[in-house]
């Protein structure tokens, strides 16, 4: 990515990829205060005089490369940072900031997101550019990285992040764990979740291909969150057969006390509201664990190609209805093609434009457009191309050319032009 994301442009510096960020996050539920410090290791693409860095909302006290101070200047989306000596093109740099204030949801063209406050917690609601809400970043989807995250609560909370939980310690009244992500996460993938919860190994998980999972919850919906969540581990067994092994080092699922409108993956993690623990939102759940593999592993480049995640998701969600004993796919497909017939059909697939990227014609064209390749290609093929898909891009980027050199490779120039009759041009293509 030699430019800034035109669907975000105000977000992200190409001047430099990040390597690493370590947080030290201090969290007060009751004032809503955040107070933390980011050591950001990155790597000059350029010769940088200075450079910046994504933070919405919050105060910096103090900057620090390679341990000199630094001289920075705070904007209301940007904090711009300018080290004593330049730094060279292929250097390797540390940055620390320091800061605190009261963290919130920035405005956004999608609506609200970042970090949000709950009746008795909190919750980060990342995709597309609410990282900055919580900590210093390059808020780029192109620009992965490792993540080590240490949080403190007030002793009564619970926290689920991103990563691999490791050791938790208490003193004062404060309880703080350890999160390690050892995998390339993106910014809008991290996330913190804080609560009055109670965290438990989901029954029927770590046993053969199924990872541990855990479920964070409430203590008061523990039941309710063990039925909701009973067919996971099948779920995952099914995923793994046909998308590959599951990619990710962790699989937690987060429950609020408070209704949420819609559920959210972050890396090897989903957060779902109360009022998803319902049989109706089992195509959801199955949504957020296929992102896993689609979005969190094999990830997108640039915005624009937010087909290849949830398109793919979307489909996973039908796959688990005929597996389940609900609708099989056939029928999915039919009746999402009817009502994506009734609707207006001036949406480029390949390039929705940032209004419409979230559009849910974005979610059901892509999965029509698999299914479309699954009947040309017949099942034997295009599942070797998915697993295919998700081993050679494994904590990857990739853009929809990609995605059309694989289908060549599968099924040729019939394939290919098929495929571009349903991401690149508007018109609604039959289903057959």
């Amino acid at each position: 990515m030699s430019a800034a994301d035109p669907y975000a442009p105000q977000s992200g510096d190409t001047s430099y990829d990040v390597d690493s960020y370590d947080l030290a996050l201090g969290y007060r539920v009751r004032t809503n205060r955040l107070e933390g410090t980011a050591t950001i290791v990155a790597v000059a693409r350029v010769d940088l005089a200075s450079f910046a860095l994504d933070l919405v909302g919050l105060r910096t006290t103090r900057v620090r490369v390679d341990g000199a101070a630094a001289r920075f200047a705070a904007g209301p989306r940007v904090l711009r940072v300018t080290p004593a000596a330049r730094i060279a093109a292929g250097d390797r740099f540390e940055v620390e900031v320091t800061y605190a204030g009261a963290p919130a949801p920035r405005r956004s063209r999608w609506g609200t997101v970042g970090w949000e406050e709950l009746t008795d917690g909190s919750l980060v609601a990342g995709q597309p550019i609410g990282a900055p809400t919580w900590f210093p970043c390059n808020d780029r989807p192109d620009d992965r990285a490792r993540m080590r995250m240490e949080i403190t609560v007030d002793d009564g909370y619970t926290v689920a992040a991103t990563g691999v939980v490791g050791a938790t310690t208490r003193r004062g009244g404060r309880v703080t764990t350890v999160f390690t992500s050892g995998v390339p996460t993106a910014t809008y993938l991290a996330a913190v979740h804080v609560g009055r919860y109670r965290t438990t190994p989901l029954a029927g998980s770590g046993a053969g291909v199924v990872p541990a999972v855990t479920v964070t919850a409430p203590p008061a919906l523990a039941a309710a969150s063990d039925r909701a969540f009973s067919s996971v581990p099948d779920m995952l067994r099914l995923f793994d057969r046909l998308f590959g092994a599951y990619p990710q080092e962790a699989c937690a699922l987060v429950v609020t006390a408070d209704e949420l409108e819609i559920p959210l993956e972050a890396q090897g993690l989903a957060v779902f509201g109360m009022n998803h623990l319902v049989p109706a939102a089992q195509r959801l759940v199955a949504h957020e664990l296929a992102h896993q593999w689609f979005g969190n592993s094999v990830g997108i480049a640039r915005w624009s190609d937010i087909w290849l995640n949830e398109g793919f998701a979307c489909y996973a969600e039908w796959l688990w209805s005929e597996e389940s004993g609900g609708d099989d796919v056939d029928a999915c497909a039919a009746d999402h093609y009817r009502r994506l017939a009734a609707k207006p059909r001036d949406l480029l697939l390949v390039d929705p434009g940032p209004d419409d990227m979230f559009d849910d014609r974005v979610y059901k064209r892509g999965a029509l457009a698999l299914h479309a390749l699954r009947r040309r290609l017949g099942d034997g093929a295009f599942f070797d191309l998915l697993r295919e898909w998700t081993s050679a891009h494994r904590h990857a980027l990739v853009t929809t050319d990609d995605f059309r050199a694989a289908v060549n490779r599968a099924g040729g120039a019939d394939a290919v032009d098929l495929l571009s009759r349903w991401i690149d041009r508007e018109a609604l293509p039959a289903l057959s």
